[in-house]
C-alpha cells in the first residue's frame, strides 16, 4: 500500500513509525492523536467471517487524523449508519508524549453496546482527558453483531472477541513508538464492553497482553454454541440464506444489521427455546465454543486463569433504569411485568418467593429493577470479583451510587453514567444528558475522582481503596461524598450467592 507524504512532519504534525509503516497525527489540548489507525486488514471479501489478518504495510506518511468508518451495527437505537468503508478494524490513539523512552501506562478502551452496536468515535470516547493525565490511550472498533458474534457455519466462533486480540497485538508490538510501556497495559471498558474485558481475561489466546483489567457493568450473558447457532439461524432465515459462510457471504455487510434488529424486535417468540434473553433481548453475546472461549469468565476465573491479572471491576447502583425509559416502563411496571422478569430471571426454582421475601417493603417496580439489574449487570459483576479471588488474584470492587441529575434525576445512578465521568466529558456526547445541562461541579468533582482511581490502578495497580476479600467485601462507593464500605447489596448477594452464571444453553431443539 503506497501512502504519498504530504509535507515534512512538524510540531503540529508529530510521526510515529509503527510496524507497518509511518503514521501522521496531529496535536489536540497539548496531547498527540492517531486516529484511525488499522490494526488487521479489512474483513471483507475473502476475509470476510475470519480470523483478522495482519495489515498489510505502507509507504510514505499515511494520515491518522480522522476516525475509521464504523463497523456495520444495530439501528435499534438509532444509530447512523457509516458505509464510508470496509477498514472497520482501526484503533486511535491519545499519548502525552510519542516518544519511545517515555514508558508511560496504557489504557485500551472496548466500547459497549450489546455487542451488537459500538463505536470508538463516540464524542464520550474521546480521550482528551485520560490521556492529559499522563497515560497513553487506545480506543478500538470491533466486529459487531452477526459479522462478529453469530455462530457461523465455517466460521471461527467469537470473531468480534478475535478481533480485540489482534488490536492488544498491536498495543504490543507498537505502543512503545508512542510513549507507551507494552508492559503495563490495561484494558478496559463498560456494559458489552465490560463482557468483552470478562472474556479476554478468560482467553488463554489473551494470555499476557495484559497486566491490569477494568470491567464495568459485566453482563452475564454467554451463549453455549447450541443456542447461539440457533439465533444465527433465525437471523439468517430473515435473509433468505443457510447461517453458512458461504451463505451470509453472498449479503452484503450493510445488510446483516438489519437482520439482527428483526430477530430481537420478535424474540419473545422463541422464549421456550431461548429462554432468559428473550426477555431483554440480547440476541447476540460471547459464545462459550471451547476454543477461542473454554469457559465462561466466572468458571475460568475460579480456576484461576487470570491470577496474575490485576482486576477492578463494579456496577452502577440502578443498573435497569435506562433500560426502563428505553422500553417506556419507567414508572408504569405492572404487577404481571414484575412477575414475569422474577419467574424467568431470578435464581433457582423458588427465585420469585425468595426476592419478595428479601424486599418486603419493595412495590412492583423496584423488585422489577431490582431482579433486571441484578441479573444483568450487578451479580456478574460482584460474581467476577469472587471468581478472581477464588483462583488467587486480586480484585478491587466498586459501586457508583450518584444519582445524576440530568433528565430530571429519574434515572439516578444508570446504566451508562459511568462512562462520561470515567472519560470526562461530561458535555459530550449521548451519555452526557445523564449528567445535566451544563455540567454541575459536583459532577466535575466525582469524574476527576473517578479517573484518578482508573489511572492510578493503570499506572500502579492501587485505585485507591483496599483490595475485596470474601471477609469484608469493601467496595469503594462513588456518590458525594464517595466512601469506602462494605458492599451495600447484600441483599442481593446472598440470593444469588449460589448461581454460576454458566454458558446459557439451547431450551428445546
Amino acid at each position: 500500500m503506497a501512502v504519498t507524504a504530504s509535507s515534512r512532519p512538524s510540531e503540529s504534525e508529530p510521526e510515529v513509525r509503527t510496524a507497518a509503516g509511518v503514521l501522521r497525527g496531529g496535536r489536540e489540548a497539548g496531547l498527540a492523536v492517531f486516529r484511525g489507525i488499522p490494526f488487521a486488514e479489512p474483513p471483507v471479501g475473502a476475509l470476510r467471517f475470519a480470523a483478522p489478518q495482519p495489515v498489510r504495510s505502507w509507504d510514505g506518511a499515511r494520515p491518522a487524523v480522522a476516525y475509521g468508518p464504523s463497523p456495520p451495527q444495530s439501528g435499534v437505537l438509532g444509530v447512523s449508519q457509516d458505509t464510508a468503508g470496509d477498514d472497520w478494524l482501526t484503533v486511535n490513539v491519545w499519548t502525552p508524549e510519542p516518544d519511545p523512552a517515555a514508558g508511560l501506562p496504557v489504557m485500551v478502551w472496548i466500547p459497549g453496546g450489546g455487542y451488537a452496536l459500538g463505536d470508538s468515535s463516540l464524542p464520550e470516547y474521546d480521550a482528551g482527558h485520560l490521556a492529559g493525565s499522563g497515560t497513553v490511550v487506545v480506543t478500538l472498533n470491533y466486529r459487531l453483531g452477526i459479522e462478529g458474534f453469530a455462530q457461523i457455519g465455517g466460521a471461527p466462533a467469537n470473531r468480534g472477541l478475535l478481533d480485540q486480540v489482534a488490536a492488544l497485538q498491536w498495543v504490543r508490538d507498537n505502543i512503545r513508538m508512542f510513549g507507551g510501556d507494552p508492559g503495563r497495559v490495561t484494558v478496559f471498558g463498560q456494559s458489552a464492553g465490560g463482557g468483552s474485558v470478562a472474556a479476554l481475561l478468560a482467553m488463554p489466546r489473551a494470555a499476557g497482553l495484559f497486566r491490569r483489567a477494568v470491567a464495568q457493568s459485566v453482563p452475564g450473558t454467554f451463549f453455549s454454541p447450541e443456542l447461539a447457532a440457533d439465533i444465527a439461524a433465525a437471523c439468517a432465515a430473515e435473509l433468505g440464506v443457510r447461517p453458512t459462510v458461504s451463505g451470509l457471504s453472498a449479503v452484503a455487510p450493510a445488510r446483516l444489521p438489519a437482520a439482527g434488529d428483526a430477530v430481537f424486535a420478535k424474540m419473545v417468540q422463541w422464549r421456550e427455546r431461548w429462554g432468559q434473553i428473550t426477555h431483554r433481548p440480547i440476541p447476540f453475546a460471547p459464545v462459550v465454543d471451547g476454543d477461542v472461549l473454554l469457559a465462561p469468565p466466572w468458571q475460568a476465573l475460579a480456576a484461576g486463569a487470570a491470577r496474575d491479572v490485576g482486576l477492578l471491576v463494579g456496577h452502577t447502583r440502578d443498573e435497569h433504569r435506562l433500560f426502563s425509559l428505553i422500553d417506556g416502563v419507567l414508572g408504569q411496571v405492572t404487577h404481571e411485568q414484575t412477575e414475569t422478569a422474577l419467574h424467568m430471571l431470578a435464581p433457582g426454582p423458588d427465585g420469585a418467593r425468595r426476592y419478595r421475601e428479601a424486599f418486603p417493603a419493595a412495590a412492583d417496580e423496584e423488585l422489577y429493577e431490582l431482579v433486571n439489574a441484578d441479573w444483568l449487570f450487578r451479580m456478574p459483576s460482584l460474581h467476577l470479583a469472587d471468581a478472581q479471588i477464588a483462583g488467587g488474584g486480586q480484585a478491587h470492587l466498586y459501586e457508583l451510587t450518584w444519582s445524576a441529575p440530568g433528565l430530571g434525576g429519574a434515572l439516578g445512578a444508570c446504566h451508562g453514567l459511568d462512562v462520561p465521568l470515567v472519560f470526562g466529558n461530561l458535555s459530550s456526547g449521548q451519555p452526557a444528558m445523564l449528567i445535566g445541562d451544563p455540567p454541575f461541579p459536583v459532577a466535575e468533582g466525582l469524574s476527576a475522582q473517578i479517573r484518578g482511581a482508573w489511572t492510578a490502578f493503570a499506572a500502579h495497580g492501587d485505585p485507591g481503596w483496599p483490595a475485596y476479600d470474601a471477609g469484608h467485601r469493601l467496595a469503594q462507593l462513588f456518590d458525594t461524598p464517595s466512601m469506602v464500605t462494605a458492599y451495600p447489596e447484600e441483599t442481593s448477594r446472598l440470593l444469588w450467592q449460589d448461581h454460576t452464571f454458566p454458558a446459557l444453553p439451547l431450551l428445546a431443539r
